[in-house]
């Protein structure tokens, strides 16, 4: 039996999976639609452009801060088609040189062999000047100059960081909380590992993109650290598996909605609009419809951008956490090569599965649903549609084609 429990205003669906523990009804993408409200528009009448930390973005897609989809090299291709590309800060560009023999020994390396190679790939040590040279070379494209690292990490490169020319911060881990709790009193810790989000913001040149979380509460404070942006997502990514490996993680339709309420009721409180970014989880169109509808200003994808002839990871895709030395939480997976960063992101598609043309994708799904800006798509009505991706669809999975592909 449902029970509704009622916080700050909110109402909570819960239901009793034992007689010791209730749980909260959630919902990912599969299991929601978008509803038509009897108005349309023409797809030219649609403005997906947004802002973020004072850049002027003309469309709300992100490539992912992983070492197969964003490189120094393409950056200014997917900048080029009008999306914005993050550096993983932490992976082979900063570490190699020569990084295209790693990413060809990477693709070749066997599946038995996979994990304990990556270990050893990522040991290497990450290097001043080849953070600088990164930075440098994705300015001297013209793409804006995006990186993520994580917070530990935050404080020793940010100097050179700013040196370099860049843009925008991404400060990523799997989960960022409010405050970490260690064996080590902070008179022992070493104080360049430990960040304090709101000086580290304050000290910065440059906006700064925090996350990643899912819950309201912590969403709500972490805006009031001088962030300019916040990630929403744990473990939804096709080549995450941070599910399996902790069991953490909130279908990414409540993740947003959650953090959209947090980000209401600071602006309430503030006047201040910071962005929520979806980020992980969207294979297709429809998905980045929904992570719209659901309350996200952009979204950040890996897996698609893989896929592109101009990735890096050579048909493969891993992320961030594959390569702990103790615990991996990602995994490479194959992706293959399907189509340019153009076709992916303006078509024209080559596949009827909604994988690629994502612009056009959005913008249809707007004009249909006669929203004219990205702030009108969050207004959407959203049901609850289990069923809505298999309904009348017996052949196309029968056959392995369109949305069974």
């Amino acid at each position: 039996m449902n029970e509704i429990y009622t916080e700050t205003g909110f109402e909570y669906d819960y239901v009793s999976i034992g007689r010791a523990k209730k749980a909260r009804r959630t919902y990912g993408f599969d299991e929601i639609s978008l509803v038509p409200n009897g108005n349309t528009l023409d797809i030219d009448l649609c403005d997906i452009s947004w802002q973020i930390g004072g850049l002027n973005l003309s469309t709300p897609i992100i490539a992912s801060a992983m070492d197969s989809v964003v490189s120094p090299d393409n950056a200014g291709v997917i900048s080029e088609n009008n999306a914005l590309a993050v550096l993983n800060l932490q992976g082979i560009y900063t570490r190699y040189e020569n990084y295209n023999e790693i990413l060809d020994q990477i693709a070749a390396c066997s599946r038995e062999e996979y994990v304990s190679f990556m270990r050893k790939v990522y040991q290497e040590p990450i290097k001043d000047e080849l953070i600088y040279a990164a930075v440098k070379k994705i300015k001297a494209s013209g793409a804006v100059a995006a990186v993520a690292l994580a917070p530990f990490n935050a404080n020793r490169y940010a100097h050179i960081l700013e040196e370099a020319g860049v843009d925008i911060i991404f400060v990523q881990v799997t989960v960022v909380g409010l405050e970490h709790h260690s064996l080590e009193s902070k008179a022992n810790a070493n104080p360049e590992n430990i960040l304090d989000i709101k000086k580290f913001c304050s000290e910065r040149s440059v906006p700064v993109i925090l996350g990643n979380c899912t819950d309201y509460n912590v969403a709500l404070k972490l805006m009031d650290t001088g962030i300019s942006g916040l990630l929403i997502g744990i473990g939804p990514g096709a080549a995450c598996t941070s599910r399996g490996v902790l069991g953490i993680g909130v279908p990414m339709a409540t993740s947003i909605a959650d953090c959209k309420a947090a980000q209401i009721e600071y602006f309430k409180q503030t006047g201040k609009y910071i962005p929520v970014i979806a980020d992980g989880g969207m294979a297709v169109g429809g998905d980045i419809c929904k992570a719209i509808a659901c309350g996200a200003d952009g979204v950040m994808i890996g897996s698609p951008f893989a896929r592109t002839k101009e990735a890096p990871g050579r048909g493969f895709h891993w992320g961030m956490a594959t390569p702990s030395p103790v615990l991996p939480r990602g995994t490479r997976i194959q992706v293959g090569t399907e189509c340019t960063t153009k076709e992916l992101l303006h078509g024209p598609a080559i596949y009827d599965d909604g994988s690629q043309n994502l612009v056009g994708a959005l913008k249809t799904s707007m004009a249909t649903l006669g929203a004219h800006t990205i702030k009108e798509m969050q207004e959407v009505e959203v049901i609850v549609a289990p069923g809505i991706l298999t309904e009348g669809k017996v052949y196309q999975r029968a056959q392995k084609i369109g949305m069974a592909r």
